[in-house]
This record gives C-alpha cells, sequence and structure tokens, in this order.
C-alpha cells in the first residue's frame, strides 16, 4: 500500500486519501455506516467511530484479525508496524503469525478500524476504550495497566523508592522516575538480571499473574516474598487490599507476546465419517420424501381448523404435546415442523374472532406442485428463515416461556450461520461428514466471542462456545440436526441437492492439496500443533477457494462470502430440486388388500388414491409402508361422505393388486346395510324408521336415557338435543344413522378445509441493514464525494469571514452579479441553499443559465444539472483558483 507523502491527521483525512474500490469494500462490511448516507467524509469518519457501529464491526473479525485489534489496544498510540508483530509473533517470532499479520492489518484497515502509515497506526478510539485494560473491563490478552498508568496516584516520594529499590539512580521528578521504571521493565536482559534475584516464592506469584488476570488480593501486612515484589515495582497497588501485575513486566515474562498463543490460521474442520455418495444422496432423499409427509399429515391434522391462537401468541404447550403425539416425533422436532411450515407460508392464524391456526391458500397451491418443487420451497425457507425453533421451551429475557409459532423466536443470525455450516460442509470431500467439533471449532475462529477470555486456551474456548450459554453455537449444532431432518445433508454429510441449494457446484474429486492437509490434521492428533497448522493452510480458508460459482467481495479477515440474494437463492432452490428429481420415488396406483381388514401401501401413493383412501381407512403405521386399518367407523364415515357399497367395491378392485379379502367386502356390506336405516332430522332433532321394533330397541336401551328421546308416532322419535350430538349417541350404541335434509334427503358429509385468508410468509429479521449492492454503492460514494467536496473546496475571501460549517451570505443583488459572471466565465462556485422543508445546504455547482428568477447549473454535489430559486440561494462565494 502506497504512502501519501503527509501522514494523515485523522481517520477522515485517511478515508479521503482512498480511492472509491476502497470505500466500497468499507461500506459492504460495514453497511451501517451508509444507513442513511452520510454528507461527507468527516461524517463518515464519525459514523465509523461510534461505539455501536465499531462493536459491530469487532463481532464480525475473524479470530486473528480481532487478535491484532487487541494487541493494538495494549501498544503505543501511535504504534509502528515492527511494534505490533513484536507483540504478535514474540521476541523469538513466528513465521505463521509474520505471514499472516499483513491480512489481519489491511482488514482492519479496510474496515476503518485502523488508520495510519504502517510506521503510525492508530486503533479508532472507541475500539481502543473497548479492548483496552481497565479494572472493571480486563483486556482479552490478560494485560494489566501500564507503570505510568498504574503510579498516576502514587506519591512522587514511593515512586523514588520503588526506583531505589530496582537498583536505579533517583530522578528528579516523578515522571523521569516512572519512565525509568518502564525502560527497565522492557529492557530483557535487565529484567533477566531482576527476577533472577527475585526468591522463588516471589517468581510463582508472578507466573500465576502473568496471563492474567492481572489483578491479586494482599493483607495488610504481606508476606515477604510479596514485599519484595512490591518493594521494587513488579507489583503495584491500585487499591487497598489489590495489586496488578504491570504491562511491561506481564510482557517480559511472556516474551513478548500479547496473547498466549495466537491464531493466524482457522482450524481445519475434520472429516467424521466418509461415504458412497450414492448413499449420502439416497439418504437424503428419503428424508426430503419424509420431510414432505410430515408437513403434509400436519396440516391435515388442522384441515379443519388447528388449535387456538394463545392470547400472547403462538401454541400452547398442551396443543404442542398433542401435535407430537399425532406425528409421533418428539416434541421439539414437531415444533420444528411446525416452525417451517410457518417460515414457508402454509400456515398462518385465520384472524377470526375465536382465532385458530390453519393452513394458508398457499398450502393448496404447495400440494399441487410436484414432490421436489415443494421439498425446494421448504428448504429455501428454512435457509432463509430467522425464525429458530431450538429456542421453544426455552426462556427470554423476561423469563417469559418461548412457544412454537410466539413470539421471541426470531434470531438474525440464524441464516448466516446456517449458511455457513453447510457451506464448510461443501468444502469437504464429497460424501464426507464432518465432525461436529471442528465445524464449531472453525466457526469460532470466524467469528468468536467478544469479552474477556483471559487466559482460556483456543480449544476450551470452542467448547465454551458450542455450550447451551451461546447461541450461535446452538445454531450451529441445530444446523446440522436440522439438515438431516429435511433432506439437505444424508448421514452427516452434504448431498448433491444440498451444495446446489448453496450455489455450489457439484462435486468433483478432492484436490490434493486438501486432501493431504485433512490427512495431516488426522494423523498429526491435538498434540501435534505444526502438522494442524499445515493442513490448516492448505485447507482453503474460505468457501470461495472451493466454491467458484458464487462470488461476493469481501474484506481480508471475512473467510466467508455473504449468503445468496433472494433471486439468486430462489434459483439455488430450484436447481436443488431439480436434482432431487430422480431420486424421489414414483407414486404408486395400487395396494395391497390383506385378510386381517388392512391394506399395504408399498411406497408413496398419488394423491387422488392417498385422500380417498385416507377417508376408508385409518392409516395404523407409517414408514417405508404405510398401513390402513378398515373398520366399521371408518367405512361409515366414507358413505356419510357419499360413497355406496358399490362405490367402494369398485374403488378397491381398481386399485388393488389383491382379490378383495371376503372378510372386508363383508364390513362394507353390512355397514352399508345399516348405514342410513336410522334418519336424523331438526325437531330439535328427530329420529325416524320404517322399522318401529329399532325404534323399539332404542327407546328400550338405557343408554338412550340421556338423549331425552321421546316417541311422536310408530316411526318417529324425537328429542331436545341437536341433530350432532344425536348422531353421536346413536353412533356410541352401534347405530349407523344418517343425517337427512329438511326435504328428506340423506346428507352428504364431507369434511371441509378451514382455510386462512391470503397470508404471507414471515418476513426474516436482518442482523442490521442489508449490504448494499453496486447500485446504491456507487450512487452513496458518489454524494459523499460530493459532499465532501462542497465541504472542503476553498473559497475566495468575500469580505466577511465564514466559519466551518456556516452557509455563505451575500446580497441578492451580489448573488445576481457573481452568478452572472460564473456563467460567462465558466467558473465553479459555492453556494448555500435552503430547499421548500427549509432543510440549509451547500452545493458546488457550475452555473449555465439565469433567467426569471432561476439558475440552471450542474451540481457537482448532485452529479446532475439542476435548476434553482434565487430567491432561496443564502449567498454564493467564488472557489479558490487552487
Amino acid at each position: 500500500m502506497s504512502n501519501p507523502a503527509t501522514p494523515p491527521r485523522s481517520l477522515a483525512e485517511a478515508l479521503r486519501a482512498r480511492d472509491d474500490a476502497s470505500l466500497a469494500v468499507l461500506l459492504r462490511a460495514r453497511p451501517d455506516l451508509i444507513t442513511p448516507v452520510p454528507t461527507d467524509l468527516t461524517q463518515l469518519a464519525t459514523r465509523a467511530g461510534t461505539r455501536a457501529s465499531v462493536l459491530r464491526a469487532l463481532e464480525r473479525l475473524d479470530r486473528f484479525a480481532l487478535q491484532t485489534a487487541e494487541a493494538l489496544a495494549v501498544a503505543g498510540d501511535p504504534a509502528s508496524y515492527q511494534e505490533l508483530l513484536g507483540l504478535m509473533a514474540g521476541d523469538g517470532g513466528d513465521p505463521v503469525v509474520a505471514g499472516e499479520l499483513p491480512r489481519a492489518v489491511a482488514a482492519l484497515r479496510d474496515q476503518a478500524l485502523v488508520w495510519g502509515d504502517d510506521d503510525r497506526l492508530r486503533l479508532v478510539r472507541t475500539a481502543r476504550e473497548v479492548l483496552a485494560p481497565s479494572p472493571q473491563h480486563p483486556s482479552p490478552t490478560g494485560l494489566g495497566p501500564t507503570v505510568r498508568e498504574a503510579t498516576s496516584g502514587m506519591s512522587p516520594g514511593r515512586i523514588q523508592e520503588l526506583v531505589a529499590a530496582a537498583g536505579l539512580p533517583s530522578t528528579h521528578d516523578p515522571v523521569s522516575a516512572v519512565e525509568a521504571l518502564t525502560k527497565l521493565f522492557g529492557h530483557r536482559k535487565k529484567m533477566a538480571k531482576l527476577l533472577a534475584a527475585a526468591p522463588a516464592e516471589s517468581r510463582e506469584v508472578l507466573s500465576r499473574l502473568v496471563w492474567g488476570p492481572p489483578y491479586g488480593q494482599i493483607t495488610p501486612e504481606p508476606a515477604a516474598h510479596l514485599r519484595w515484589l512490591l518493594d521494587r515495582g513488579l507489583l503495584l497497588p491500585t487499591a487497598p487490599g489489590t495489586v496488578v501485575l504491570p504491562r511491561e513486566v506481564a510482557l517480559h515474562l511472556r516474551e513478548g507476546r500479547a496473547h498466549r498463543e495466537p491464531e493466524p490460521v482457522p482450524p481445519a474442520v475434520e472429516p467424521g465419517a466418509v461415504h458412497r455418495p450414492q448413499v449420502v444422496d439416497a439418504t437424503a432423499a428419503g428424508q426430503a420424501y419424509t420431510a414432505l409427509a410430515t408437513v403434509e399429515e400436519l396440516l391435515k391434522d388442522w384441515d379443519e381448523g388447528g388449535p387456538a391462537v394463545l392470547r400472547a401468541g403462538g401454541l400452547s404447550v398442551r396443543d404442542l404435546k398433542r401435535t407430537a403425539v399425532a406425528l409421533d416425533l418428539p416434541e421439539p422436532i414437531a415444533a420444528f415442523w411446525v416452525e417451517l411450515a410457518y417460515a414457508a407460508g402454509l400456515l398462518a392464524t385465520d384472524g377470526e374472532a375465536d382465532e385458530r391456526y390453519a393452513a394458508t391458500p398457499a398450502y393448496d397451491e404447495w400440494l399441487d406442485r410436484p414432490p421436489a418443487e415443494r421439498w425446494a420451497q421448504l428448504a429455501e425457507a428454512w435457509l432463509t428463515a430467522t425464525r429458530t425453533s431450538g429456542l421453544v421451551g426455552g426462556r427470554d429475557a423476561k423469563d417469559r416461556a418461548l412457544s412454537a409459532l410466539g413470539p421471541g423466536l426470531d434470531r438474525s443470525a440464524a441464516p448466516e450461520v446456517r449458511h455457513r455450516v453447510l457451506t464448510l460442509l461443501a468444502a469437504l470431500p464429497e460424501a464426507t461428514a464432518p465432525a461436529a467439533d471442528s465445524v464449531l471449532a472453525r466457526l469460532r475462529w470466524e467469528r468468536p466471542l467478544r469479552g474477556p477470555q483471559v487466559g482460556v486456551p483456543p480449544r476450551e474456548r470452542s467448547r465454551a462456545w458450542g455450550s447451551d450459554d451461546d447461541l450461535r453455537g446452538r445454531l450451529a449444532r441445530w444446523t446440522l440436526s436440522e439438515a438431516e431432518l429435511l433432506g439437505v445433508t444424508g448421514r452427516g454429510a452434504l448431498s448433491a441437492h444440498g451444495r446446489a441449494l448453496l450455489g455450489a457446484p457439484p462435486a468433483t474429486a478432492t484436490t490434493a492439496a486438501t486432501s493431504a492437509a485433512t490427512s495431516a490434521a488426522a494423523s498429526a492428533g491435538s498434540g501435534a500443533g505444526s502438522a494442524a497448522k499445515a493442513a490448516s493452510a492448505a485447507q482453503p480458508t474460505g468457501p470461495g477457494d472451493k466454491l467458484p460459482v458464487h462470488h461476493h467481495h469481501h474484506a481480508p479477515g471475512f473467510p466467508a462470502p455473504a449468503p445468496l440474494s433472494p433471486p439468486e437463492q430462489a434459483v439455488a432452490a430450484a436447481a436443488a430440486g431439480r436434482l432431487l428429481t430422480p431420486l424421489l420415488p414414483e407414486p404408486l396406483d395400487h395396494v395391497l388388500l390383506q385378510a386381517d381388514l388392512t391394506a399395504v401401501a408399498p411406497g408413496p401413493l398419488r394423491r387422488p388414491l392417498a385422500d380417498a383412501l385416507g377417508v376408508l381407512a385409518d392409516v395404523e403405521s407409517k414408514g417405508g409402508a404405510t398401513v390402513y386399518r378398515f373398520t366399521p367407523a371408518s367405512v361409515r364415515r366414507a358413505l356419510d361422505a357419499g360413497r355406496t357399497a358399490s362405490d367402494l367395491h369398485a374403488f378397491l378392485a381398481e386399485h388393488s393388486r389383491t382379490p378383495i379379502p371376503q372378510p372386508l367386502a363383508y364390513l362394507i356390506d353390512d355397514v352399508a346395510r345399516r348405514h342410513g336405516h336410522l334418519r336424523v332430522g331438526a325437531a330439535s332433532a328427530y329420529v325416524r324408521c320404517d322399522d318401529d321394533t329399532v325404534l323399539n330397541e332404542i327407546m328400550a336401551d338405557k343408554r338412550a336415557s340421556g338423549l331425552g328421546l321421546r316417541r311422536l308416532a310408530p316411526t318417529v322419535l324425537a328429542t331436545q338435543a341437536d341433530p350432532a350430538a344425536l348422531l353421536e349417541g346413536l353412533r356410541a350404541m352401534g347405530y349407523a344413522p344418517a343425517a337427512e335434509s329438511a326435504e328428506g334427503d340423506v346428507l352428504i358429509t364431507r369434511a371441509h378445509a378451514h382455510r386462512t385468508p391470503p397470508r404471507t410468509a414471515p418476513e426474516p429479521v436482518p442482523d442490521g441493514p442489508p449490504p448494499p449492492d453496486s447500485t446504491l454503492l456507487t450512487a452513496a460514494i458518489r454524494a459523499i464525494r460530493a459532499g465532501d467536496l462542497a465541504a472542503t473546496t476553498p473559497r475566495k475571501s468575500t469580505g466577511a469571514a465564514v466559519r466551518g460549517g456556516e452557509l455563505p451570505r451575500t446580497t441578492p443583488a451580489e448573488t445576481l452579479a457573481t452568478m452572472q459572471a460564473a456563467v460567462l466565465t465558466g467558473d465553479t462556485v459555492w453556494i448555500g441553499y435552503v430547499n421548500a422543508e427549509g432543510t440549509a445546504t451547500q452545493r458546488v455547482i457550475a452555473p449555465i443559465r439565469v433567467e426569471g428568477g432561476f439558475v440552471t447549473a450542474y451540481d457537482h454535489t448532485a452529479d446532475e444539472v439542476r435548476t434553482y430559486p434565487l430567491h432561496r440561494v443564502t449567498g454564493v462565494a467564488e472557489l479558490a483558483e487552487d
């Protein structure tokens, strides 16, 4: 990177020296900086230094870039690149750290967290405040305050005592005394000599504090080995009973390292199991078919209106349990399918007074689509949804229960984590399942948690990151299990259609470098750090190295490209569906009838057959083959739907590969013979039957006492119960009554599907402003440059001083004369302008024409020709010729 002749004195000047491509990198990595678009580069620099924006940027750094920022926070301000390298690599040096440090510094520069030349690197003030050590917020490096900071409240006499005890000559003032101590503690040979004379117990105390926390407690009368350290300033008091290890002393004991274990390269994602690609794709396709069947079964169960909506929103615990029992699934998995149907727009609330959940009209459209397209819609909804079913059953920040379909389940990081986990799987050799812990370790390196993890080795930090206390770790684990449920992966490995869902190219033979790296990592084990580093270096650091189809420009230090845009994701989902189509089983048009009143469907049935069979029989078991059982109630259900006995015989004969068993034929004929023999209508309700002996049996049956029946005629009974209750009561007694209309015709009862009004799928909750597209970036940079030109262009003196930020002021006559002169000479001028809303701005314009009280000019600020009313121009000033 070429340095300007004059070093920048501020972040604004550093940004002003950047070209448009460099500004685009910054704005793409930190989109909050152009929401809204700043007026000039000074405002952009101010916004880039705000606490909220800096924290967001720090959270998106990879582990090594964050370690570099942490080291700069404890270095001098400004610090040279060599000083930074010493803090990162230590006195002995580290070639891997030295090789990766330029990338980390470039990442920090690109995101405007660091500015200045290599000999004057400055961390933005807010980042230094966040990362620098303090008693309230220890540094992630484990370092404490400097000698100068720790002695700021100490008396001059006490400082001179420390200097004398350390073997240094006395000085005339405390400032020079502190400088002398600082130089001593930073001198390797002199410090080694001083510590060699320390008691063993004193060195033990220092070893316990060296990697942090640097603070310790002492008694009012410290032991001799502690007194030895206190007398020489190797421990300095910060409060009554509290001492701290100065930063310079700790760095000497650490051999110059700011971090115990620098992590310059990402850990490799280790293979867990290797399968044949055909097995992976077939397993994933089977899971995809099961996913479709589960969603259909869920919404069919809610077809006539699902569970009621809680007052606070969502499903009750009881309704979720009922749904889980109906689907024969554990409650967390049932919650996943419910949330997935909701995210895909297939399920919503009906909006009625007694609000319930029901299928949407989009569900009927979804059912009519081919199976692979239906799966693609579910997979796309899952990949992009921010609602997180794994949180169901937990508690929110206010200790309120989180329920399925309820509020509080959106987590903006979920789509990014899902996409990144699958991308890491795509970078492995084909049909290879990863070791889950290595995926967590890689994600932990790419997005480490902010905050102090003092003295915690990387392996322990990775385990802590995957614990239940951390959302991103749980999201990663949920992604691995949900991808398997949905059929994106099979046996833990990414399937061919799962790879297409990411927009990645089909898997090919693994490169030799990747294979060698994986083998090295597998054989090295946890104790061989150098082999692990070699494997990590050989493996691609981001999916862009492995997956060249989809590219997103990203700043160095961001190893993962952004997820696909919505149009790109729709195209990728359609491609995934096409790959899945030949793997799904063909629907069948037949069943196998058996003598035990069951029918076996040896595979998925065509929809008309499945719907008709679902009315005529009850599902007894599901799996690779579905077993249906015929019962009197199920046959009566078919008869109630308008079928006759002959219709049922013909239906079964047409769709069975085996003859109709005699018991089933007898069952159908027996139920049909009794069906409709009794007729129920409204009296409130009545029963009529041509055979009065049947009515006599009903009247004599004790079970009919609750119905309140009375005889109106030899063939008619009446009751105050409603017709539906009478129907149910008689059916419970073993009869097969049929409902009739006021005209005496048999009513055909079909299950009516309850649908919500048209509903759109829930919108994902974004994690801050979305990354800007190229069009927005170009317009934003042009506006910022133009505004900066207006704010920084030199102006000629107008006789009255114009302070920074003020608009020029001239009389109307002076304004008109200057504008007319600029038209003749072609000069560019600086004006103040107040628009119709009263907003005052400053602009740089080149007047083209002045007439009728208006000036037409090329506006450099807006980069277009505009016309301005002269009465809204506050004043005009000529620009300096240079």
